[in-house]
């Protein structure tokens, strides 16, 4: 099943999304893998990959990779990179991540930027984490990030925002419903063509609002032992006004 969701932003997404330091969430899961692991972490899952800029940046630390992503455009930009860099030792699949298939067992998992907020179902992040569990080896490390109520309550909100960078410009539209937890991003991207000109491409995202204890007890009930929730990238304790939450928990098998 192809994901048209990010049809339009697959060619953009990292122009726009410039500000994330893929470099330093590389180090914060790879510290966090050394630091929770039982036994020496070779295979590692992206889960969500996108356009692989984490797969990449981990590979970069010694793992053997596999990205995973519903979007074949965005792995296309993916795989577009392995060729312009003779990159030949990263798996890409294109499957969802309430239902995919792995070869076999990887020693970690990682999923970042949000991508469990996409999954508007409280049960489809049970299937994500039930699958997670089937994949990962015992004792195995899970890490991944949520956006948290603080942020779609009080940034997102019904505020709009305007990204421009390298030639595109993104004008973001939000819907935060505060009832069904909800919110919509509604997204008009304009790409500068080589005359001046610029192309318009609409695209609407959509998240889901977890709480804390949602996130955690589906963890439990899924076979994981939470092993820390932090607050940044810089590993500070979580507290309820943070814009992320990031997650470490462990397969228990």
């Amino acid at each position: 099943m192809q994901n048209k969701q990010y049809t339009e932003l697959s060619r953009v997404y990292d122009a726009l999304n410039y500000g994330c330091d893929y470099e330093k969430l590389a180090d914060l899961c790879a510290s966090l893998i050394k630091e929770y692991e039982r036994v020496p972490t070779s295979l590692v899952l992206d889960l969500a990959c996108g356009t692989g800029k984490l797969t990449f940046a981990l590979r970069d630390r010694g793992y053997d990779m596999t990205g995973l992503d519903l979007s074949e455009d965005m792995l296309s930009v993916a795989k577009e990179y392995c060729y312009d860099n003779k990159i030949n030792d990263v798996l890409f699949l294109c499957q969802d991540m309430r239902d995919f298939e792995l070869y076999g067992t990887v020693d970690a998992c990682v999923c970042s930027l949000d991508s469990i907020n996409y999954l508007t179902k409280i049960s489809d992040v049970k299937k994500c984490f039930s699958l997670v569990h089937n994949y990962l080896i015992p004792d195995g490390v899970f890490i991944f990030d949520i956006n948290t109520p603080y942020r779609f309550e009080n940034v997102y909100g019904k505020n709009d925002f305007v990204i421009e960078n390298d030639g595109v410009l993104c004008a973001w539209q939000n819907y935060y419903n505060e009832k069904t937890k909800i919110c919509d991003f509604y997204l008009s991207i304009f790409t500068e063509n080589k005359d001046g000109a610029y192309n318009r491409q609409d695209e609407r995202q959509r998240e889901k609002c977890y709480s804390k204890k949602q996130i955690e007890r589906a963890l439990l009930e899924c076979g994981f032992e939470i092993l820390n929730v932090y607050g940044d990238l810089d590993k500070k304790a979580a507290s309820d006004n943070d814009e992320k939450w990031y997650f470490v928990a462990r397969n228990i098998k």
